[in-house]
């Protein structure tokens, strides 16, 4: 567990002019305290588990390092997306019974489901991640579970507000090392919307 982390923090602390391919979105409606995007199809390398996010961290980033069939190493990208599907109450905390969520890494946009290396852990799947409108909450700060339960809490009150239906989880997504100085984080609480434009 702790190699990948090292590798993760290499890799995300190169400074501010180093930076990572992120799926392409555009956006169609900017909202008070957040923005409805417009995402394409996206591939994704994915781990569904109800367990550590460590665990489903260290898969993914030794898939991105070769553990794949053609032993290719893939770039890294931003956000890692994870969520957490638990109890209607609190719906996107950690969970430690065996209810599933999952982390993603999106892929670089030049792979489809055909030319993605095949994991060679079956418990990383390649995915299509489908495009639609998402509202989208961006917060600095730490990526701890209150910084980002509140920017769930707040964006789903403001999009109740604003009449705009939220459908299923709310994702994480987070686009820093644990050591950028928290006040220079992106860190966002998005959800699908319904949206007619």
């Amino acid at each position: 567990m702790i190699r990948p982390l090292v590798a993760l923090i290499a890799l995300m602390t190169g400074g501010a002019a180093m930076a990572y391919e992120e799926p392409s979105y555009r956006v169609v409606h900017q909202g008070g305290e957040y923005e409805i995007r417009q995402y394409e199809d996206r591939i994704a390398a994915q781990v569904t588990s109800g367990g550590s996010q460590n665990g489903s961290f260290g898969l993914l980033f030794q898939y991105i390092s070769g553990a794949n069939t053609a032993s290719e190493k893939v770039a890294m990208t931003t956000p890692v997306a994870q969520s957490e599907k638990i109890a209607m109450t609190v719906p996107v905390a950690q969970s430690s019974g065996g209810q599933s969520g999952f982390m993603q890494f999106f892929l670089p946009a030049q792979y489809t489901l055909e030319t993605a290396p095949k994991p060679t852990n079956p418990r990383v799947e390649i995915v299509s991640v489908e495009g639609g409108y998402y509202a989208v909450r961006t917060y600095k700060g730490s990526a701890n579970e209150k910084n980002f339960l509140k920017a769930q809490s707040d964006l789903l009150n403001q999009l109740a507000v604003d009449g705009v239906a939220a459908s299923g989880q709310v994702i994480r997504a987070t686009y820093n090392g644990p050591f950028t100085p928290p006040f220079m984080r992106r860190n966002e609480a998005m959800v699908r919307v319904d949206w007619n434009g």
